[in-house]
């Protein structure tokens, strides 16, 4: 019994320059030599992979396929085609993997139906993952650098729970930086390691 694949392709830009063309021709002559049954063909055109579920209609149909085990696999033509966020993708492996749907992406040569393939899409988080916590550390000790140059001076511990109850209320950052009279990018990376913490 062939496998009942859906494809997943995306573009970033609706301009007309991208297409999602040659991504539909790849996985189609793969589909052909791999004998599959391709049931559906789910797409977003004009959005980044950075977004969420939320924002990507085509992503969001195909979840929720998943959720009903219409298919037997996902085949995408690269990784960052399904997303540039390493939470995103854990989460849809994760998604995946719980329904029994295998992913297959052409560019990486993974077929998680495979035992191989399932090692290596796990590699890739692995290093994605490792290769985050590098850019983190990185931006963590320029603005450290940064901070001693400018000679700026820490900030109130008063004023800092003051930026963090109000986050907390639901104020926006720019709201909370006129109110408290510091900076947006201050309110910002106050915001930013709430969510760290979190």
């Amino acid at each position: 019994m062939s496998k009942r694949v859906a494809f997943y392709t995306r573009v970033s830009t609706n301009d007309g320059k991208q297409t999602t063309d040659n991504q539909l021709r790849e996985l189609t002559i793969a589909a052909e030599r791999l004998g599959w049954d391709v049931v559906a063909h789910f797409t977003d055109v004009g959005i980044s992979g950075a977004k969420g579920r939320d924002r990507r209609p085509g992503l969001d149909d195909m979840m929720k396929g998943i959720a009903r085990r219409d298919f037997d696999m996902i085949a995408a033509w690269s990784v960052c085609r399904l997303g540039r966020s390493l939470q995103h993708l854990v989460s849809l492996l994760g998604d995946l993997d719980a329904r029994k749907v295998d992913l297959y992406l052409h560019v990486q040569a993974i077929d998680t139906s495979t035992p191989s393939g399932k090692a290596m899409f796990q590699m890739m988080g692995v290093f994605a993952e490792f290769e985050r916590s590098m850019i983190s550390e990185r931006v963590r000790a320029g603005l450290a650098r940064s901070d001693k140059r400018s000679g700026r001076p820490p900030l109130d511990y008063l004023v800092r729970r003051k930026i963090e109850k109000a986050l907390g209320q639901g104020m926006s950052i720019n709201a909370t930086a006129k109110k408290m009279k510091v900076g947006v990018g201050t309110v910002h990376r106050i915001k930013t390691r709430l969510a760290n913490a979190a």
